[in-house]
C-alpha cells in the first residue's frame, strides 16, 4: 500500500526552483491526499509571478511520483500562498492572477448556486443536467463543492477513478444520455476530509475546469451544469473570474432564513457580472403518501415572493418528495417538474 512517507521521499528528487534544496525540504508540498486506489493528488505551493514558468517542476513531480510502487495516477496542482503575495503592489490573495479566462469547448456554462448549504441544491443540479441530456443535448455537471462533493453518489458513480486521455485530459465519468460527470470526489478518499487553504480551492476549480475532456471545437458540449459550493467565497470567486458563466441558478427553500442567504448569492453574482436565469424553491410542500394531505413544513411560496422582489424569474416548485429523495440516494435518475426546465431554456 502507497504511503505519504513513499510519496515524500519521491519528491526529495525534485529541486526547490532555486536549487538550493528540494520541494519538500522548501515546504512546498502540501496537501497530499492518496486513495486506496493508488490515486495521488498533492499541491506544489510557488510564486504566483513564477507560476506559468514553473510547469516543468509541476510535470517532473507527477513523472517520479508516478514510478512509486503501488501508485496507478498522479495529478499535482500549483498553487500559491498568501505570504508570498504579502508585498505585491497588486494584491492577489488567492495567488490566481497567473491563470488566464479560460477558452472550453462548452456553449453554455449554468453554476446551480444557493446562499446556504442543506437546500438541495446538488439534487437540483443533477436533475436539471439529466433532465437535459434526456433531451437530446451534449450535458455535463462539474462538481465544484470541494469539500462535499455530492455528485459521484448522486449520479451512481461513486468509485469512478478518471484516467487520462492522448491529450492527457481527465475523462469524466458517463451516465445515461452520454451525460459527462466530473468530481474532485473521483479523487480522493470518500472517508477522508479534504484539509486545504482557499487558494487550493481555488487552484483545483480551475484545473477541472480546464484540463477534463468535456469536448472539443467540433463537437462541444451544449451545456455545463456547475453544482456549487454553498456561500459566497473562493470557488465562487474563480467561476466568475476565470470561467465564460452564461448565467446563475439559484435555489432556496422558502424559509426565511434560506431566503435571506440566497438573497445575498444573487448579490454576489449580480456584483460579478453573471445574469442570474431565475430562482427555484425546493422542499416547496410536502404530500403525506398514505392520507395525501398536503403541509408547507418550510413555508411556501417564499422564493417566489423574493423572486418578484429581486426582478429574476421564479422558474418553478419541487416538493419534499421521498421518491426524490430515495431515487437521488440511489444515484438513480428522478423528474423535476417539466415548467422548470421549460423556463430555463432556451436562453
Amino acid at each position: 500500500m502507497v504511503k505519504q512517507k513513499h510519496i515524500l521521499e519521491a519528491l526529495k528528487n525534485v529541486p526547490d526552483p532555486a536549487g538550493t534544496s528540494d520541494i519538500v525540504a522548501a515546504g512546498m508540498v502540501s496537501g497530499l491526499q492518496i486513495d486506496q486506489g493508488g490515486r495521488v493528488l498533492f499541491m506544489i505551493e510557488v510564486d504566483p509571478q513564477k507560476g506559468a514558468a514553473l510547469e516543468p517542476l509541476r510535470q517532473q513531480a507527477e513523472a517520479v511520483v508516478a514510478q512509486v510502487k503501488g501508485v496507478r495516477k498522479v495529478t499535482a496542482v500549483l498553487t500559491a500562498e498568501k505570504d508570498a503575495l504579502a508585498n505585491d503592489p497588486v494584491p492577489d490573495p488567492h495567488g490566481m492572477a497567473k491563470n488566464p479566462p479560460l477558452k472550453l469547448p462548452i456553449k453554455k456554462i449554468i453554476a446551480v448556486a444557493s446562499g446556504k448549504g442543506g437546500v438541495g441544491k446538488s439534487t437540483v443540479a443533477a436533475g436539471l443536467a439529466r433532465g437535459l441530456a434526456a433531451q437530446g443535448l451534449k450535458v455535463g455537471v462539474l462538481d465544484a463543492d470541494i469539500y462535499g462533493p455530492s455528485q459521484p453518489k448522486l449520479m451512481g458513480v461513486e468509485g469512478y477513478k478518471p484516467e487520462l486521455d492522448e491529450a492527457r485530459q481527465l475523462i469524466p465519468a458517463e451516465v445515461e444520455n452520454g451525460l459527462k460527470v466530473m468530481s474532485i470526489g473521483f479523487m480522493v478518499d470518500a472517508g477522508k476530509a479534504l484539509v486545504w487553504r482557499g487558494p487550493m480551492v481555488q487552484s483545483a476549480l480551475y484545473q477541472l475546469f480546464r484540463d477534463v475532456a468535456w469536448g472539443s471545437e467540433d463537437a462541444p458540449l451544449d451545456v455545463l451544469i456547475v453544482d456549487m459550493p454553498p456561500g459566497t467565497g473562493d470557488a465562487q470567486l474563480t467561476l466568475a473570474q476565470k470561467v465564460p458563466v452564461d448565467g446563475a441558478v439559484i435555489v432556496s427553500t422558502p424559509q426565511d432564513l434560506a431566503l435571506l442567504d440566497a438573497r445575498k448569492a444573487h448579490e454576489m453574482f449580480q456584483a460579478v457580472g453573471v445574469p442570474i436565469l431565475g430562482i427555484i424553491e425546493n422542499m416547496s410542500t410536502h404530500i403525506c403518501s398514505a392520507c395525501g394531505h398536503e403541509e408547507h413544513i418550510f413555508g411556501h411560496g417564499g422564493a417566489k415572493v423574493e423572486a418578484e422582489r429581486l426582478g429574476v424569474p421564479f422558474l418553478g416548485e419541487i416538493p419534499l418528495s421521498m421518491d426524490i429523495r430515495a431515487q437521488a440516494d440511489a444515484g438513480q435518475a428522478y423528474d423535476l417538474p417539466a415548467q422548470i426546465g421549460e423556463k430555463l431554456f432556451p436562453f
